[in-house]
């Protein structure tokens, strides 16, 4: 079997999994030469790095990427929960999960089953545009800048991620512009717009810690968009693939959508949408066993962790009943992810709007190709049949 170079070119194989496990028996903490830096893919080498208070979301010489300073882009970077650490970071968690706290689980099932009814047409952008839709809807932004929002935060992800073009990021640096605009005028409108919920709680809730620093609030509020955006599509997205190669469970999903419940946290073990993600060793020490030094980097393979057998039994096996699963998608530690239940509730929606819809499934993603990325996992939807 041919093995791609290192886990980043793994990152949109049509199975990358075969890899995973020979790096999780024979490398599960490992120097790459050709990375430059430290691999993590066994789940206790993952935990430990994750879990480590030597290590950060981002170097310590460069907080910000050299190469987005000076926009728009660098200026919500800078003031983001996930890209912070220690005293940044703590408060303005504590504000975010409150404001997260003031959603409820009726609330999210209906915006996502209106969103998905109403992208249901538009098959090749739904799985992108359903975490959008929703989200911005929950924050406050008009219905009418909702498509139009759905393009900044296109632009503004591929800019802020691993690998993008030159060209991608200076597309991002204007779509940041132009989200950060919008979110200052509904920022300054949010007393006469008694549906900004989530965006009025985050600026209630960042006050409360005693931060009412607008660009921080405006910021963050951002990230309620941000975060779910590439990783609920590649759940959407690897959710149909594998009801599209597993029929027996797609009959039974189709017969009772509730059983989606069993399926979406399966799909996140079995084929995580964020494949991996970065920590940055800030100071000399022992990590994970292995003595490093400040500036060190470390590539957590999450979902080469996800199939280590040491805590999922059979773990190339796609079991939805599965007992005491151990998932590492999300993240563990301080900077783990606190949308779980929204990704799913985002993705059950969508899912299930298409097989009312009565598209077939297996046709959306068969053959399957995988967007470009270097760490998270989205097959393209694209419309071939329906069913009778």
């Amino acid at each position: 079997m041919t093995f791609p170079q290192d886990p980043l070119a793994a990152v949109t194989l049509p199975d990358p999994y075969s890899y995973y496990a020979n790096l999780v028996a024979h490398r599960p903490f490992y120097y790459d030469q050709s990375l430059g830096g430290w691999v993590a893919t066994g789940a206790q080498f993952v935990t430990d790095v994750l879990t480590s208070n030597l290590c950060r979301v981002r170097p310590v010489a460069e907080p910000i990427p050299r190469i987005l300073l000076g926009s728009p882009a660098a200026d919500i970077f800078q003031h983001l929960i996930r890209m912070n650490d220690g005293e940044r970071h703590s408060p303005l968690k504590q504000a975010v999960l409150a404001a997260l706290m003031t959603l409820n689980p009726v609330q999210i099932g209906e915006q996502s089953s209106k969103w998905a009814q109403f992208l249901s047409s538009e098959i090749e952008d739904f799985a992108l545009h359903l975490p959008i839709y929703v989200m911005g809807s929950l924050i406050g932004i008009p219905q009418h800048l909702l498509r139009q929002t759905a393009l900044w935060m296109s632009d503004f992800a591929r800019c802020i991620a691993p690998g993008s073009s030159p060209d991608q990021i200076e597309v991002g640096k204007v779509a940041a512009g132009s989200l950060s605009e919008m979110f200052r005028t509904l920022l300054a409108d949010r007393g006469a717009r008694p549906t900004n919920g989530l965006l009025r709680a985050l600026a209630q809730e960042a006050k409360r810690v005693g931060c009412e620093d607008e660009d921080v609030i405006i910021a963050n509020a951002i990230g309620f968009l941000s975060q779910p955006y590439e990783a609920t599509a590649g759940l959407i997205g690897n959710t149909i693939l594998a009801l599209a190669v597993h029929p027996e469970v797609r009959e039974q999903v189709t017969t009772d959508s509730s059983l989606l419940r069993r399926v979406i946290p399966e799909v996140l073990r079995y084929d995580s949408p964020v494949q991996n993600t970065r920590r940055f060793v800030a100071e000399d020490g022992i990590v994970a066993g292995e003595r490093m030094k400040s500036g060190d980097v470390i590539l957590i393979v999450l979902a080469a962790a996800n199939r280590d057998p040491s805590v999922n039994q059979e773990p190339d096996r796609f079991n939805i009943f599965r007992k005491d699963r151990k998932t590492f998608t999300f993240g563990i530690g301080s900077h783990a992810c606190p949308g779980e239940s929204l990704a799913i509730a985002i993705a059950k929606a969508g899912i299930e709007q298409l097989i009312w819809s009565g598209v077939a499934l297996e046709s959306l993603v068969l053959p399957v190709v995988y967007r470009a990325s270097a760490n998270v996992r989205i097959p393209l939807l694209t419309v071939k049949e329906r069913t009778a």
